[in-house]
C-alpha cells in the first residue's frame, strides 16, 4: 500500500492554452504559478494555482500523441487527477488493480511522475508524481490571498 501524501493536481485537456487560461485563469482569479514544453510526449503544460493544489492544463504539440486523441474523441475537459507520493513507481504499482508498474516514467515541473496502469477507476485516469515536503506543505500557503 502506499500513502498519498496530498492531491497535487487536475489535468484538463485543451486545444488552446492561451484561452483556457483566460477562461480559467481569468474567470476564477487562478494565477499561473508555472509554464513548461516536454518533449516526451510533446505536450505544453500550464499550472494554475487553486491553493491546496493546482490545475495543470495539457496542450498536444503533435496530432499524434495520446493527449490529442483524447481530445479528439472527448473533446476538452477533466483527463487525470495526480496524487504526490514519496515514491513515484511503488506508488503506481501499489495503486494499479493489479500491481503493473508503470511501462514509463514521465516528468512535469521537474518531477518524476507515471500513470497508473490498468482500467482507470470511475473511469478518471490516476497519475502520480514526487511529493516533495519543502515545496508542497512548507512553500505553498494552502489557500489564495485575495489581495496578492
Amino acid at each position: 500500500m502506499t500513502t498519498i501524501r496530498r492531491l497535487d493536481h487536475i489535468a484538463i485537456a485543451v486545444t488552446d492554452t492561451d484561452d483556457a487560461i483566460a477562461r480559467l485563469g481569468g474567470g476564477l482569479g487562478l494565477p499561473v504559478v508555472c509554464r513548461e514544453e516536454i518533449e516526451q510526449p510533446p505536450v505544453r503544460l500550464t499550472y494554475l494555482d487553486c491553493g491546496n493544489a493546482l490545475i495543470q492544463l495539457v496542450e498536444p504539440l503533435d496530432e499524434e500523441t495520446p493527449i490529442a486523441r483524447f481530445l479528439a474523441e472527448h473533446g476538452e475537459g477533466l483527463h487525470h487527477v495526480c496524487f504526490g507520493v514519496d515514491d513515484v513507481p511503488s506508488g503506481a504499482a501499489a495503486l494499479s488493480p493489479d500491481g503493473t508498474s508503470p511501462s514509463a516514467l514521465g516528468s512535469g515541473r521537474g518531477r518524476p511522475s507515471a500513470f497508473v496502469a490498468g482500467k482507470p477507476p470511475c473511469g478518471v485516469a490516476i497519475e502520480v508524481t514526487e511529493f516533495r515536503h519543502d515545496e508542497d506543505v512548507e512553500e505553498a500557503p494552502g489557500w489564495l490571498d485575495p489581495d496578492s
